[in-house]
């Protein structure tokens, strides 16, 4: 399965739980707040709008060409800027938090969850659910990379050390050969300096027995 594809059907499957998290939640606050409380329907209808906006925006931000999605990334972060709404906030964070793209952000995209979620009485039910399921997804995300990360540290240091080791023994051997070489020069040395002597002795021997006569 392609990866747009894969982050779709996640995105659909969050969309499906966060309806049922809106739908379980409208009963019971009409039955606290009595007869004046808002319609169901009117509270579903604008759950549904709202998470049918997010869901546009992580769509057509995972299927746009990368100028597009730079466009739509700064479009996102302009509005927020202008009005900081929790829904506004919301919609930042699950721009950043779509990966593949240039503008991506784990990092960020917990932080403003985090953020949400320590306020949740600002977000509608299905927000909120969007808002936990998205931190879920980015916290995984991240200790996977964190994870990763470290596994690559251990295996550069492992590298390292394993270099280091044969580095060392290279230069043992190396230092092994040049005492061997000077060594066994040496040894020639000797046996060149006796060998001379021996023919110096040779030589004066036959003129010694030469003048005895």
């Amino acid at each position: 399965m392609q990866p747009d594809r894969r982050l779709a059907r996640t995105a659909l499957m969050m969309a499906a739980c966060a309806v049922l998290c809106a739908c379980t939640s409208g009963p019971l606050r009409r039955d606290s707040a009595g007869a004046d409380a808002t319609p169901p329907i009117d509270r579903a209808t604008t759950s549904a709008m709202a998470l049918a906006g997010y869901l546009e925006t992580l769509q057509r931000l995972m299927l746009s060409p990368p100028a597009e999605q730079a466009e739509m990334m700064a479009q996102t972060q302009r509005e927020f800027d202008l009005a900081p709404t929790p829904s506004h906030q919301l919609r930042l964070a699950l721009a950043l938090a779509v990966p593949g793209h240039t503008g991506t952000d784990l990092a960020r995209a917990q932080r403003l969850l985090r953020e949400l979620l320590a306020a949740p009485e600002t977000l509608l039910p299905v927000e909120r659910a969007l808002a936990f399921l998205e931190l879920q997804k980015v916290d995984s995300q991240l200790t996977l990379t964190a994870e990763n990360r470290r596994l690559q540290s251990d295996a550069s240091r492992a590298d390292r050390e394993r270099l280091a080791a044969v580095n060392k023994r290279l230069q043992a051997e190396l230092d092994e050969n040049a005492r061997l070489r000077k060594e066994l020069s040496e040894a020639r040395a000797k046996l060149d300096a006796i060998a001379n002597i021996e023919k110096s002795l040779s030589e004066r021997k036959p003129n010694t027995e030469g003048r005895t006569q």
